[in-house]
């Protein structure tokens, strides 16, 4: 079935479960997150807000976090992974707690990710697990690990801990059949992440893709790295688990870059990112039996190149090595469309307590303020939507 480049124009398909109500609610946020000043402002707020303890959880739960996450509980999430599996939406389930630094915190971070292992197990709506190695372990010691100085006995005992959680979550994900999404992170603790990733990797991968990596094509030097864990995975003989992305975290990087005087490893334009990850789709498509490719972006250019590529390929569109991904709360008139079409469509759906998902949900906000013409896409598509309803 050939496919019209006009497919995520399709309001109707997009928006089908949303009332009237809910189309005016999103319109309004969109409006807001529109406005980089005032998403500025908020955040900051937001911040001092959390220092201060401030109850600023009820204003977020039924505003910010109620468009952008599944809920505080498996309970509740329930609900909403129900209502997207109607319409033949997977979930990507994220436990949505950042910036802990203590070893308690990161056990009780490896059980919250147990327990979404063992209900997503039991739920086969929900085909994958994404996380955060800096929830498991100490940024600092990533960073030390990262520039090769040596580290202490005590240090080289947090690593080995850090590689033992990991090894548990993966055992586990294999037993319950889910995929783990290791999200990608800073750059000047990347290297060291990715060491530990190609590791579980060549261990749970040989026969079903369960590990994931994550690749920021935003940067110059990820479609290379790409290549070579190709060439890895062909050699070790396993299957390469790749998440593509655009990437997070560019202001972040530029700064730093240029704070520290060393070049900045982020793309100078858009069009040098969109060339890299469009080229990444092909090597992923290319060699679809080695490597397990999710297409994680709110840019319909790069869906659209992929349904072409996976059509023109011949490759199943329920291939089991394809995967589309957008954020829960945006982008809907690609997820669902792309799902009306028969491929394997999902939702990347952060959870937990609304006073600890407080910083992502802030972090999301400023990366999507960043994004340009993210938030206006969104708002058109809403209006439009609207517009038709006679609203």
């Amino acid at each position: 079935m050939e496919i019209s480049k006009n497919i995520f124009e399709n309001t109707e398909v997009a928006f089908a479960d949303k009332s009237n109500r809910d189309l005016k609610e999103n319109k309004v946020l969109f409006q807001l997150f529109g406005n980089d000043k005032l998403v500025s402002i908020g955040s900051s707020l937001a911040q001092v807000a959390l220092k201060l303890h401030l109850p600023v959880s009820p204003i977020f739960k039924i505003t910010v976090y109620h468009h952008f996450c599944g809920g505080e509980t498996f309970e509740e999430c329930k609900k909403t992974i129900g209502k997207l599996n109607k319409r033949h939406v997977s979930s990507m389930l994220n436990y949505g707690v950042e910036l802990k630094e203590r070893e308690e915190d990161f056990e009780a971070t490896i059980q919250k990710n147990q327990e979404a292992l063992e209900f997503a197990g039991k739920n086969k709506a929900v085909k994958v697990l994404c996380i955060k190695l800096t929830g498991f372990g100490r940024f600092d010691l990533f960073e030390k690990v990262q520039s090769g100085d040596e580290l202490s006995k005590g240090e080289k005992q947090e690593l080995e801990k850090v590689k033992g959680r990991f090894h548990q979550l993966c055992k586990s994900a294999a037993k319950n059949k889910v995929a783990l999404y290791v999200d990608a992170e800073e750059s000047w603790i990347q290297d060291a992440l990715d060491g530990i990733v190609e590791e579980m990797m060549d261990i749970y991968n040989q026969v079903h893709p369960v590990v994931y990596n994550t690749f920021q094509l935003y940067r110059w030097d990820r479609l290379d790295y790409l290549k070579t864990q190709l060439k890895l995975a062909e050699e070790k003989k396993y299957i390469l688990g790749a998440k593509l992305v655009r990437g997070a975290y560019m202001e972040k990087e530029r700064e730093r870059a240029e704070s520290k005087g060393y070049k900045s490893p982020i793309h100078k334009n858009k069009k040098a990112v969109d060339k890299d990850f469009n080229e990444a789709l092909h090597v992923c498509f290319d060699n679809i039996e080695k490597v397990a490719c999710c297409v994680a972006s709110q840019s319909e250019e790069s869906c659209l190149l992929a349904i072409e590529l996976i059509d023109k390929k011949k490759i199943d569109r329920k291939h089991p090595h394809v995967m589309f991904s957008q954020l829960y709360g945006m982008g809907d008139n690609i997820t669902f469309n792309l799902a009306s079409l028969g491929f394997n469509a999902s939702k990347y759906l952060p959870y937990g307590p609304v006073k600890d998902v407080i910083p992502y949900l802030i972090r999301r906000a400023r990366e999507n303020s960043s994004v340009g013409g993210q938030m206006g896409r969104e708002l058109k598509l809403v209006t439009q939507e609207m517009k038709r309803r006679g609203m």
